[in-house]
């Protein structure tokens, strides 16, 4: 840490010099132009730059499948607006890879082909996107997914089941939506303030957002489970019902607390959500009492749906340790 003495020039113009070791590293020199971003008691500096689109290349050669997919989805995920993607030679399975991950992806399509590179770009203007609005969407898919999940279990419906399982993907995409947002505002005060909020409730925001995504991912093994399972006995399934709309009202508790403008609003939701799992609790043990009546195999796999079920309510709850910490004093 280095330090300076604040001086005043002109008789009213504060100065300060800056870090001469910053200053080469940064490329900064008499003439420069900086960007100032003032968080609270705290003032952000930045050398202003001239694009905000950021270009990355990857090289390919060695990645395929999902190796190669997952390498994509990092790159959209770091930041990169303009992403080359080079090998020798791009082969067949490859761009196939390059599709697959571009269709995870959000606003992203490919820009260019040629026989050694791929070309895609992220058409969104960062400025235009909210992480508010990414994680209200998630809230709203990932909610309706595991009330969707229970129905078809205690209907006894596959086709419900099979549309619980495709809209994972938009889960999935919103997901890294809220992580690439997230991950800017970390990098850049510009972002942050484009944004339009404070980088400590984009954390929030991104830690509910995987809370959310884990939701949707049990969702879709109870809607696996239930592709699987034939008619649930009446009493199982009425408790299961029952066991969701208890783990149901502990997300909507949490989130309503995480996205309260009111401290108190926040805190008594939040606290509310939290006293409900131990509630939660004793529910899913009733109901491995009743599972123990029936044929081992389909107990079995009803005991992994009151699992998922009891697990999207911690999930629930850790939301609500998120939303009551936000609605904290700080210092």
């Amino acid at each position: 840490m280095e330090t300076r003495k604040v001086q005043v020039t002109g008789g009213s113009t504060y100065t300060v010099s800056l870090p001469k070791s910053w200053a080469t590293d940064n490329e900064v020199s008499a003439g420069t132009t900086v960007e100032f971003y003032p968080e609270d008691d705290a003032l952000l500096l930045t050398p202003q730059s001239e694009t905000h689109r950021q270009r990355g290349t990857l090289d390919v050669t060695d990645l395929e499948g999902e190796r190669l997919t997952r390498a994509v989805m990092t790159m959209y995920v770091s930041g990169f607006d303009i992403i080359s993607l080079e090998a020798g030679r791009i082969s067949t399975d490859q761009r196939r890879a390059i599709r697959s991950a571009t269709q995870g992806l959000v606003g992203v399509e490919v820009l260019e082909e040629t026989t050694d590179s791929v070309v895609i770009q992220d058409l969104l203007d960062s400025s235009e996107l909210s992480i508010v609005n990414a994680v209200t969407r998630m809230r709203l898919i990932a909610s309706s997914m595991l009330e969707d999940a229970v129905r078809a279990l205690v209907e006894n419906d596959d086709d419900i089941a099979l549309d619980v399982i495709e809209r994972d993907d938009d889960v999935d995409r919103l997901w890294l939506v809220v992580s690439r947002i997230f991950r800017a505002t970390l990098r850049s005060p510009r972002a942050a303030e484009e944004l339009g909020v404070p980088r400590e409730d984009c954390f929030d925001y991104h830690s509910s957002a995987r809370q959310l995504e884990r939701v949707a991912d049990h969702a879709v093994k109870i809607s696996k489970l239930a592709l699987k399972l034939d008619e649930v006995p009446e009493d199982v399934a009425d408790a299961l019902v029952e066991l969701h709309d208890d783990a149901f009202d502990v997300l909507e508790k949490s989130m309503d607390a995480l996205f309260a403008d009111d401290s108190a609003d926040a805190n008594e939701l939040g606290h509310a959500a939290r006293e409900e799992i131990l509630e939660i609790d004793e529910h899913t043990r009733t109901i491995d009492e009743m599972l123990r009546d029936l044929d081992p195999v389909q107990a079995q796999s009803l005991g992994l749906i009151v699992d998922s079920l009891s697990r999207s309510a911690d999930y629930g709850g850790n939301i609500a340790e998120t939303a009551l910490q936000k609605a904290a004093p700080r210092p």
